[in-house]
């Protein structure tokens, strides 16, 4: 149990799904724990999974019932459901959501049916916040408007300042070495995934190589796990419009990222939805000149910095591309102007502005109670042991009788897992009730 300090202090926790390793919201959870620790609040980590790494700073979700109070206030970073959610959902504390923006389904329709299920009912389940959360904070103007949008009756804006220390490491060229000869390089970082709209970066760079500069190459930089249809679509264009010099390099170590970005001339980002796009500012730190589609959080987070352009035409684009590329005192300027966006964004004071919306949610009335189902907790606890039996006894799970075709098939598959979980929850009791392990 988390001890509260001298004064009877509130203590003030965050709650996420997981904990990343170096990514933009694992970076912000590390640093709001930092300010808070400062300040003198009790404050730990509650996940669900964390990166090995990390793991040593983060407490199970769980032992969220443990450490909650009703004057206590839960720093909740949602994301697409989860369990640890649904638990702080159903505590007394107080709570303030963070958003770091769900991405429209429609945009996985086709390419990856689990995750556009996902991020339906997340943004459906988001709704069900408005009433339990004291405050709601976007990390961009464009996520405080969604979150308005959504039905939240009081909302703020928690600004992203990106930390560049993964930058600047020593880069390694074993990879990137080969694309340092004097060619163009046009980069792209970010999850090969269908938002970021890969296809049009390919389709400007097509335009780029065959009307103005055949001695151009494209480096995408970033992880396709668990996109490999949209990976082997690209692949097809590529292929299709017959352009050389497409590197789709995957997932990289902050030193490789690092080359990369060294051996870059310019940044060009396509995508249609972003809650932030560190990348944008990353290449601001690198002086990498930027090209941007003007969507969503992009034109806030570039903040009249950089290039951006309103239409998907390849060859406007192109020419726009090359007009940077080609005048080396436009480029300056350019960069010039990025790296005073840059110092702005990190002139921000986000500890006061952390502090501030921390008092607000811990002064104003607090919202009633939420109602939640009155077995919420012992289905919670019947759940929890079941995953313990997946994982400590899975043949259990292998004993489902094969489902009958015809049109009564679901149903009676789904009876048959009703059954089955009953079985298993009746033979889990029983081992512990005779002191037996489950193993």
């Amino acid at each position: 149990m988390t001890e509260r300090p001298a004064g009877g202090r509130p203590g003030v926790h965050q709650v996420l799904a997981t904990l990343g390793y170096g990514d933009a919201i694992g970076n912000e959870v590390l640093g709001i724990q930092r300010v808070l620790r400062e300040a003198g609040f009790a404050s730990d980590i509650f996940v669900e999974t964390a990166d090995p790494r990390l793991e040593p700073l983060t407490r199970d979700f769980r032992d969220l019932l443990d450490a909650s109070r009703p004057d206590n206030l839960l720093i909740h970073h949602f994301s697409i459901g989860s369990k640890a959610s649904r638990v702080a959902y159903a505590l007394p504390d107080r709570m303030m959501l963070v958003y770091h923006n769900i991405t429209p389904p429609e945009y996985f329709a086709g390419v990856h049916r689990e995750l556009a299920k996902l991020c339906f009912r997340g943004r459906r389940e988001l709704r069900a916040y408005a009433r339990r959360c004291e405050l709601a904070a976007g990390d961009s103007e464009f996520n405080r408007q969604e979150l308005e949008a959504f039905g939240f009756p009081d909302t703020a804006v928690l600004p992203v300042v990106p930390d560049f220390s993964h930058l600047d490491v020593a880069p390694n060229r074993l990879m990137a070495g080969q694309f340092d000869d004097g060619w163009r390089n046009i980069l792209f970082v970010g999850r090969i995934i269908p938002h970021k709209r890969i296809e049009d970066v390919i389709r400007i760079f097509h335009a780029y190589k065959t009307d103005w500069n055949p001695r151009s190459r494209l480096l995408i930089v970033g992880s396709y796990g668990g996109f490999d249809k949209y990976l082997a679509s690209l692949h097809h264009l590529v292929a299709d419009l017959g352009v050389g010099d497409v590197h789709i390099l995957g997932q990289v170590t902050n030193e490789e990222l690092t080359a990369y970005y060294d051996v870059a001339d310019l940044f060009l980002c396509a995508s249609e939805h972003e809650g932030f796009c560190v990348p944008l500012v990353e290449s601001f730190y690198k002086e990498l000149p930027v090209v941007a589609y003007a969507a969503t959080a992009v034109p806030s987070t570039m903040d009249g910095a950089g290039v951006l352009f309103d239409t998907k035409d390849p060859e406007r684009v192109a020419a726009l591309v090359d007009a940077v590329l080609s005048d080396e005192a436009l480029r300056d300027r350019i960069v010039d102007g990025q790296l005073d966006a840059l110092e702005r964004l990190q002139r921000r004071d986000f500890a006061g502005t952390l502090l501030g919306l921390v008092d607000r949610a811990l002064t104003v009335p607090k919202r009633p109670l939420v109602d939640v189902a009155w077995d919420f907790w012992s289905q919670f606890e019947a759940m929890d042991r079941l995953e313990e039996l997946r994982l400590d006894r899975p043949a259990l799970y292998k004993a489902l009788p094969e489902a009958p075709d015809g049109p009564q098939r679901n149903a009676a598959h789904r009876a048959a897992a009703t059954g089955t979980e009953r079985a298993v929850t009746r033979a889990s009791e029983e081992s512990r009730g005779s002191g037996q392990s489950p193993d």
